[in-house]
């Protein structure tokens, strides 16, 4: 759109509308001192169709066509990688420095865990101011429109080395009640990783595009939620105010840890919320939908303000996207490096061989780093656990220095034959004061009738 700026440093190209993707968007530019806006039509002469066995013919005079979406390039790849992209309903996707796209946002999402069918809005135009020839930062203006609301937005994308910042301000008006409204949504995927092996029978260690639920709360509080790839769908609510921030964050990027050339999961980015005015109450709500391959996004994650949205309802919500490798802000305490679980019920060490223990547990180990861990051994560092059933026993803590911190062990060992999930949260404290961010997770208990240790193998 902007090859005829000279030196210029970006660039955008539009999609063809067709395969799944064949609701038409329209495209303006717009003159940023006049603000005059000029359509941009659908013509032929705009895309190569090469080896597509599409007759062009066709498509002369299909001026209406209008386009399926765009994505944005940046010097030096021009028209080469794109680093950008905005297609299909409101979904829309950046990259860091590796160029590897990951989790995609959505523009809004609508009735996403309710009695009613789900809501997709569109982005039904966009209006690109025009930009100077070494400008890295744009905005372009959107149309979001469906059955239930419709919505003003504006982006402010800035295109840096290593990130893309995109600021977000919507003005959204409804149409009609609507029960659960998400705001700044996004989708990933999450099939396998340390905490969750049931669907990782292949050569991948771990396959997922992001890891876990980070959130900095209203209070203060920094809280690590790892993802699940559950047996059956769930739903949780982490009720807040005014939240700081929340994000999908993928921060394993060891290429050992997935073994993948195909995906590249260990380049993907990570995407952070920062809410840049008052949201007041709500809960950052987090879908996990089973799922058994890693070509279908199972990990849904949005703020649901507390007040019901009624017909007439205006709303304004800004804040600020940052699709990066690491999150803009990282709590001073210890955090999270990973979860694992496993066999529990005998001593580290002493993994079974010929004999079982007689109880079944799960074992958990959660390993933290950095903060003041160094500065608290000497004085005592203490786990402090909570579980909604069942017990923690065998708690240990151990230096692990090929990491430089702590892995916190414990054993669940199950008081009733429920296999209701099991609420878990831990966080390390010394002489009263906490000096790690919240671990919380949700545990899948299995039947009682399959809660033993099996060996197939033939002992002699």
């Amino acid at each position: 759109m902007w090859n005829n700026i000279e030196e210029r440093k970006l660039d955008i190209q539009f999609f063809h509308v067709g395969m799944g993707f064949r609701r038409r968007v329209r495209m303006f530019s717009l003159d940023a001192s006049t603000q005059q806006a000029r359509e941009i039509h659908f013509r032929p002469e705009l895309f190569k169709y090469n080896d597509a066995g599409v007759d062009t013919r066709q498509l002369e005079g299909q001026s209406d066509l209008g386009f399926a979406g765009f994505r944005v390039f940046k010097a030096p790849e021009l028209a080469r990688r794109d680093i950008v992209a905005f297609l299909g309903a409101s979904y829309f996707r950046a990259v860091d420095s590796t160029y590897q796209y990951g989790l995609s946002a959505r523009g809004l999402a609508v009735d996403t865990f309710t009695d009613t069918p789900e809501e997709f809005p569109d982005f039904t135009s966009f209006w690109f101011e025009t930009v100077k020839g070494d400008a890295t930062v744009f905005t372009v203006y959107a149309l979001l429109d469906s059955p239930s609301i419709t919505g003003a937005y504006k982006f402010t994308i800035h295109c840096q080395d290593t990130q893309v910042i995109m600021d977000v301000e919507n003005h959204l008006y409804a149409r009609k009640d609507i029960k659960q409204l998400g705001i700044a949504p996004m989708t990933s995927m999450f099939s396998c990783g340390n905490n969750e092996r049931r669907m990782c029978d292949t050569i991948h260690p771990q396959i997922h595009d992001s890891d876990r639920l980070s959130m900095w709360l209203g209070n203060g509080e920094w809280v690590c939620r790892p993802l699940n790839n559950p047996q059956k769908l769930q739903f949780n609510a982490f009720q807040d105010k005014n939240p700081r921030g929340f994000g999908l964050l993928q921060l394993d990027r060891d290429f050992s840890h997935y073994q993948d050339v195909m995906g590249w999961y260990n380049k993907r980015p990570s995407l952070w919320v920062e809410p840049r005015n008052q949201w007041g109450k709500g809960a950052v709500s987090l879908m996990e939908i089973p799922t058994t391959g890693e070509t279908l996004d199972n990990i849904v994650c949005f703020w649901q303000p507390e007040k019901a949205v009624k017909a007439g309802d205006e709303l304004d919500f800004r804040y600020r996207l940052y699709w990066s490798a690491q999150p803009p802000v990282s709590t001073p305490l210890a955090r999270v490096l990973a979860t694992r679980t496993g066999m529990g019920g005998f001593p580290e060490g002493w993994a079974p061989g010929e004999h079982y223990p007689d109880k079944w547990a799960r074992r958990f180990a959660i390993d933290f780093v950095g903060g003041d861990l160094k500065a608290a051994a000497p004085r005592g560092i203490e786990p402090v656990i909570t579980l909604s059933s069942g017990e923690a026993k065998q708690i240990e803590i151990l230096y692990v220095e090929p990491f430089d911190g702590y892995r916190i062990l414990f054993d669940w060992y199950p008081t009733t034959d429920s296999t209701d999930p099991v609420e878990m949260r831990l966080f390390l404290r010394c002489q009263g004061e906490a000096i790690s961010e919240t671990w919380l997770y949700q545990y899948f208990p299995p039947a009682a009738d399959k809660r033993n240790y099996v060996d197939d193998r033939i002992m002699k």
